[in-house]
């Protein structure tokens, strides 16, 4: 009995305490409601580094202007256009292009080259180049050398006969004459050729090639020559002595010779006759 008593008066003073508890925390003023937090202004932005300033541009040596081209190389645009191999080979050999090269280089003239083919060459007449001495090779690649630079379009208007690097400096010595209608028909005369122009190989305002059909003979070389004249009679020397030489033969001037002996003789004996007669006469007429 005392235990159940016991129970029932615990589980009172459970439930009395869960009740003052409860009236205590009712009781209590309520919380007034939280103040917006007000937003903080946003952080400044950070301050992002300058980049350094440039260094000071340090001036650049002058430029030294470019160095000027050197002039054109005939033979390597002639090898690289193909077909002209011995027109090279003659070049070379007679040192035609020795001068051109210090044509070009020394001169503001320009000049204008006409190029045979090798087939060109190949038709000349058996023997024509083996004929010719060294300084006549050399004038007939020269003859193929105008030193003056003349475009296809200038043809139509150039003075005939132009002078070229054959021979001196007259335009008479060694001519060349060009007639031509239009830039794609000109014609080259040398009073043994009649040639003409195939194609433009190069053309760069200084220098200018024109291939041609046919090899440009020049008239100097194989034109016909007069004949030689007729060599003057030699005069025979005159004998200084008689008997120096053992020829027989009697030339005018021995003539002469012979002819005052042969007169001083008679003259002598002449003399001697007239004395041989006065002796006597006057021997006769002693004696009477």
């Amino acid at each position: 009995m005392t235990t159940m008593k016991q129970q029932h008066f615990f589980s009172f003073s459970l439930l009395l305490f869960f009740f003052l508890h409860s009236t205590t925390t009712l009781a209590q003023p309520v919380a007034a409601p939280a103040s917006p937090v007000k937003p903080s202004p946003p952080a400044p932005p950070a301050l992002v580094p300058s980049p350094p300033a440039p260094p000071a541009l340090v001036p650049a040596p002058p430029a030294f202007a470019p160095a000027p081209a050197g002039p054109t190389n005939v033979t390597k645009i002639l090898e690289k256009a193909s077909g002209f191999s011995l027109f090279i080979r003659l070049l070379k050999a007679t040192s035609t292009i020795d001068q051109i090269t210090h044509q070009l280089n020394d001169s503001n003239n320009g000049m204008t080259i006409f190029a045979p083919s090798d087939n060109a060459f190949t038709s000349l007449s058996s023997g024509t180049l083996n004929g010719l001495n060294d300084q006549q090779k050399a004038a007939l690649i020269q003859f193929h050398v105008i030193p003056s630079y003349i475009p296809i379009s200038q043809f139509q208007t150039v003075s005939n006969p132009l002078r070229t690097n054959a021979g001196d400096n007259s335009r008479y010595k060694y001519p060349l004459n060009v007639i031509s209608y239009s830039t794609s028909s000109v014609n080259i005369s040398t009073g043994i050729t009649n040639s003409s122009v195939t194609g433009t190989v190069y053309s760069d305002g200084q220098l200018a090639m024109y291939q041609v059909d046919k090899v440009l003979l020049p008239y100097d070389l194989f034109g016909v020559k007069p004949p030689a004249p007729a060599p003057s009679p030699s005069k025979p020397n005159k004998k200084s002595k008689a008997g120096d030489s053992d020829d027989d033969s009697t030339t005018p001037d021995d003539a002469k010779v012979d002819t005052s002996a042969a007169v001083s003789t008679v003259s002598a004996m002449a003399m001697q006759n007239v004395v041989v007669f006065i002796v006597a006469t006057a021997s006769a007429m002693f004696c009477l």
